[in-house]
């Protein structure tokens, strides 16, 4: 009897519902918030450089995360085509993550490195020039516009209110080491350290 009053009270059935979805979901995610390997950065991890946050900014600004993941999941496929598969303590000081989902260009979770930058500054002026089928689109702006550096310091400072170990020294170089810089310089610095603490064991 009990069982049909739940299943006649639409807004009852709605209400446990609601309740058993929340109870599951922090059942999961609960535990992750005291697991050393989702918290703690993994060995050799550093904070971005001033150069290479603006690069990121650039990054998130141009909708690079719109077509490129940054996640290898740890499937054979993916291992042998990218690299060894993400971790969480790669992570830890990413604000905002991201992963993304869509790859209508390839993953670069582990590009660092594995092209010189002369080549990612041909790819971004024009990608066809290297990637003949490439669907990517020009970025001949960012040969054309210079880092002021106006707000770099501000950036770290709120990092470091998230817990991004950015030292005073480094917030107080921070407009000095972008200042003058052309953008394409700071979004190929971002790339080329993406990926590189852990190593490939392909």
């Amino acid at each position: 009897m009990r069982h049909d009053i739940v299943e006649k009270n639409v807004g009852l059935l709605a209400v446990l519902i609601l309740v058993v979805i929340s109870l599951g979901g922090l059942a999961e995610i609960v535990p992750l918030f005291f697991q050393k390997e989702t918290t703690q950065p993994v060995d050799g991890l550093k904070p971005l450089s001033a150069l290479e946050l603006e690069g990121r900014d650039i990054y998130i600004r141009e909708g690079c995360v719109g077509c490129h993941s940054q996640m290898i999941r740890p499937f054979r496929a993916e291992t042998e085509r990218y690299g060894h598969y993400s971790v969480a303590g790669e992570f830890v000081y990413d604000h905002p993550f991201l992963w993304g989902s869509k790859r209508t260009g390839p993953d670069l979770a582990r590009v660092g490195g594995r092209y010189s930058d002369e080549w990612h500054r041909a790819h971004l002026y024009n990608p066809r020039d290297v990637v003949p089928e490439s669907k990517m689109p020009n970025y001949p702006w960012l040969f054309e516009r210079t880092l002021t550096g106006e707000n770099t310091a501000d950036k770290m400072r709120a990092l470091r209110s998230l817990g991004v170990p950015y030292t005073d020294e480094q917030i107080a170089n921070a407009t000095k080491a972008v200042r003058g810089e052309q953008e394409i310089t700071a979004l190929v610095a971002y790339l080329q350290q993406l990926g590189t603490v852990l190593k490939d064991t392909r």
